[in-house]
């Protein structure tokens, strides 16, 4: 108790200097607290829009499916058994038929991947109620990157061209029902949706599918289906978001560095024109690790006060930012990223903040404390040493 008032106390009267480098650490604190805080919101914010638009709880491929090989989607597909269809008549199972196609918008030729998914679905956001045709015509979706690649709007007629199961190219002309708006870049990207019944009827298979998006969170087997878990199939977005923490770690760091080395500028001076202080705490009994103790913890203090500084205009900041958000404005990055990221401010990433600034600032300043225990004590209340 004795070492933490006297600490305190020589902190306090330390005055601007401390002040200083409390501004400092402060500002480390709450940078490194937000750009955390907003990474998590991100990868919180991408994770359910991804589920919600486009995985669901998991999905089931066919063993030739390879969503990163348009060669495979010709041979990649198989009738749904009885079993599978009663999970999908209880909204359990979305099936869809995966295709490469060709559209010709304004006489362009723009390649494309025809998704055939049932219109009474409610696994996933896609507005699929729109694709119901009772006139008979092809209606489809797409998303607002295709429809801003492809120069196309909500009611033009495009010709589409496909290849059916014997290899013979077909055409017809689908009316574009709705444009919309989603934040997975995947979903839109070069995407066209048509009913399922109708793809079926245009391909000439027989309730056929690609893949099965899952709506439970059980994993279930199912036969001649390879279940790819949310995990997995968010592991693009996990090292995305993994690689932005390594390089933000960085300028963390950087800047972290820059108030413990204020923090260890100030403590060698400290030591340096406070040696008559020193001697005379070893001449009244104090032993030289109770005073390197006393030194060790004013420079601890430093992260205590930050602390407290930091929340002062930290938390309304963030309570501030966390409402309004960080706009993005409508940027395509060509990666599953909101126009607005809400920060997530998770209680390890404060605490763990704090222990971090806390313990790296006690080390910098045992550092050059250390050299208290090698004083003379007479040298020391002489001012020498």
């Amino acid at each position: 108790m004795l070492a933490l008032k006297l600490a305190y106390k020589n902190l306090l009267g330390a005055g601007l200097r401390t002040w200083l480098n409390v501004s400092v650490l402060s500002l480390a604190f709450v940078l490194i607290i937000f750009y955390n805080a907003m990474i998590d919101g991100w990868n919180r914010q991408g994770r359910n829009d991804t589920q919600d638009w486009e995985i669901g709880q998991g999905q089931y491929w066919h063993p030739k499916y390879d969503r990163y090989d348009v060669f495979s989607y010709l041979d990649a597909h198989q009738k749904i058994s009885s079993g599978e269809q009663d999970l999908v008549d209880k909204g359990l199972l979305v099936p869809q038929l995966v295709q490469q196609a060709t559209i010709y918008p304004q006489g362009r030729m723009h390649s494309v991947l025809l998704r055939g998914i049932p219109a009474s679905q409610s696994i996933l956001k896609l507005p699929t109620a729109q694709l119901q045709s009772l006139d008979g015509e092809v209606k489809g979706l797409i998303g607002r990157r295709m429809a801003k690649a492809t120069k196309l709007n909500k009611g033009d007629r495009v010709l589409l061209r496909w290849r059916d199961k014997n290899g013979t190219f077909d055409a017809l002309n689908v009316l574009i029902v709705d444009v919309f708006k989603c934040d997975v870049a995947n979903v839109d990207n070069g995407q066209i949706y048509l009913g399922y019944s109708v793809m079926q009827d245009m391909m000439g298979y027989d309730n056929e599918a690609s893949l099965l998006v899952s709506g439970t969170e059980t994993g279930m087997e199912l036969n001649n289906w390879l279940y790819q878990s949310p995990d997995v199939l968010l592991k693009d977005l996990d090292d995305l978001i993994n690689s932005e923490r390594i390089s933000g770690m960085i300028m963390q760091m950087i800047l972290l560095m820059i108030a413990l080395l204020a923090i260890f500028d100030t403590q060698i001076l400290s030591i340096f024109r406070r040696k008559k202080e020193i001697g005379t705490y070893i001449a009244l009994g104090l032993t030289r690790q109770q005073v390197v103790a006393i030194f060790t913890i004013e420079g601890a203090f430093h992260s205590v006060l930050a602390a407290i500084l930091g929340a002062t205009y930290g938390v309304p900041l963030f309570v501030w930012i966390n409402t309004v958000g960080i706009s993005f404005g409508n940027a395509d990055m060509g990666i599953t990223i909101a126009e607005k990221i809400y920060p997530y401010y998770s209680l390890p990433l404060v605490f763990g903040t704090i222990l971090l600034v806390l313990v790296s600032s006690t080390i910098v300043s045992f550092i050059p404390a250390r050299k208290i225990s090698r004083m003379k004590p007479n040298d020391a209340l002489k001012g020498k040493g």
